[in-house]
């Protein structure tokens, strides 16, 4: 049964093509499990996790139990001076889970927050160390790191950074890995570009390192396109890192919580950052919450002068928010007994047959996946960029599929609770669409 006419005038949406949906709205109304339900009572098969967060499905009884206690009990308590057990004791599970040494959580609300937070502790850490000298952040062309002014300054996607002025000064940016020339439809981690790492040392050339305070990357670029690692890349950015004194950041925003088959993306690839951005299925989505996790021999250096004074002057009103921590608990508690931090390495041979089968579809170039996130590259319509991408995109909607669009890029990230069917359906999808608009 359709719900009454909305008046949507007064919502501006976010990265929307806001005139294009107000003519033709597509309004979800409730989720569970695999599905959202339309505002015409469809089912829609949840092909990208919600936006590439409801990691365990969606209406998870343990968290939506635990959310309602928690509103009852304690709806908020400062987090300046204060603090509430469940903060504690969230923020203890997430460092057994986390990669070895990573054992300190600076909570947030939001991956962009997140990111914020992991520049700044970069650039205090070096100036209490008494390196104040080094304040060059380096990000990388095509990376996504959300969208504050920190996030967009270190961030490498052209449309979201060419209308917001200078941003941050002190910036540079690493080349792209994607190669399609010799890694197009590479089934995993590409077999060239290790070398693109040493784009970082042209950068020290460059600029000094003594003034290069940090280097953020995604292991794995999410909304850029998904594009994988190629073997031995991140390997060796953590070693010129190393060699040359600069922290190593890892956006774990869309990886983090099983999405390649492990926990986090950095033990998938077998490298250790020193600081690591979460958020997105930290709380299966359902309250908004973020992280950065610290080796504790960053945490440990900002440790000295009196014990009375405020070491780290950061933080946000929401930061370790009693619901989202109820929410984070019951999260990793139902991620514990699904499997499923480790899941998507169980099916990611699946899934890759699956996906690369549309290799040879009208218009698709490229196929790229790792553990349960696949990208789909189509060429561009002439004259009209991101088009193709975006008919198939409404083609998917109409056959009751969502799938996700960046660019001229299909991407797919569904719940890890997602079963064999589930995935034949969205690339099944996305071969009727394609086969349409040819």
């Amino acid at each position: 049964m359709s719900t009454p006419p909305l008046d949507m005038d007064a919502y501006w949406m976010p990265f929307t093509a806001n005139r294009q949906f107000k003519k033709s709205p597509r309004l979800l109304t409730r989720a569970d499990g695999m599905f959202f339900t339309d505002d015409h009572g469809r089912q829609v098969l949840d092909g990208i996790a919600g936006l590439w967060c409801v990691n365990a499905g969606h209406n998870r009884p343990r968290i939506v139990k635990a959310i309602q206690e928690q509103a009852a009990e304690l709806d908020f308590a400062p987090p300046f001076q204060m603090g509430h057990p469940k903060a504690f004791e969230l923020a203890s599970r997430l460092a057994e889970i986390a990669p070895a040494g990573m054992n300190k959580v600076f909570f947030t609300n939001s991956g962009s927050e997140s990111v914020e937070t992991a520049l700044k502790m970069a650039l205090a850490y070096h100036r209490v160390r008494g390196e104040g000298q080094r304040t060059r952040l380096i990000g990388r062309e095509r990376g996504y790191h959300g969208v504050n002014f920190g996030g967009v300054s270190v961030g490498g996607m052209v449309a979201n950074r060419k209308m917001f002025g200078t941003l941050l000064s002190g910036v540079d940016h690493l080349r792209h890995t994607h190669d399609l020339a010799r890694n197009a439809f590479s089934v995993g981690q590409p077999a060239h570009g290790a070398e693109l790492a040493d784009d970082l040392e042209r950068m020290v050339a460059l600029h000094d390192a003594s003034t290069i305070a940090a280097v953020i990357v995604e292991p794995v670029s999410g909304s850029s396109g998904v594009l994988i690692p190629p073997q031995g890349y991140l390997q060796r950015l953590r070693e010129i890192c190393d060699k040359h004194g600069i922290l190593l950041i890892f956006d774990e925003v869309i990886t983090g919580f099983g999405r390649t088959g492990h926990p986090f993306a950095a033990q998938t690839f077998g490298v250790t950052p020193d600081l690591m951005t979460i958020a997105k299925g930290l709380t299966n989505g359902c309250v908004p919450m973020g992280a950065v996790l610290a080796k504790q021999s960053i945490h440990d250096t900002f440790m000295n002068g009196p014990d009375h004074l405020i070491e780290f002057f950061h933080g946000y009103t929401y930061s370790g928010h009693p619901l989202a921590c109820a929410a984070g608990l019951a999260t990793l508690d139902t991620y514990a007994e699904d499997g499923l931090l480790t899941r998507a390495g169980e099916l990611q041979g699946y899934f890759a047959e699956q996906l690369h089968s549309l290799r040879g579809e009208p218009h698709v170039i490229d196929v790229r996946n790792i553990g349960l996130v696949g990208g789909v590259e189509l060429t561009p319509r002439a004259g009209e960029p991101t088009k193709r991408a975006f008919d198939t995109f409404l083609d998917c909607w109409e056959q009751g599929v969502l799938i996700r669009t960046t660019g001229d890029i299909l991407a797919l990230s569904p719940p890890l609770i997602a079963g064999r069917e589930h995935l034949d359906r969205m690339v099944d999808a996305i071969r009727t669409a394609l086969r349409r608009l040819a």
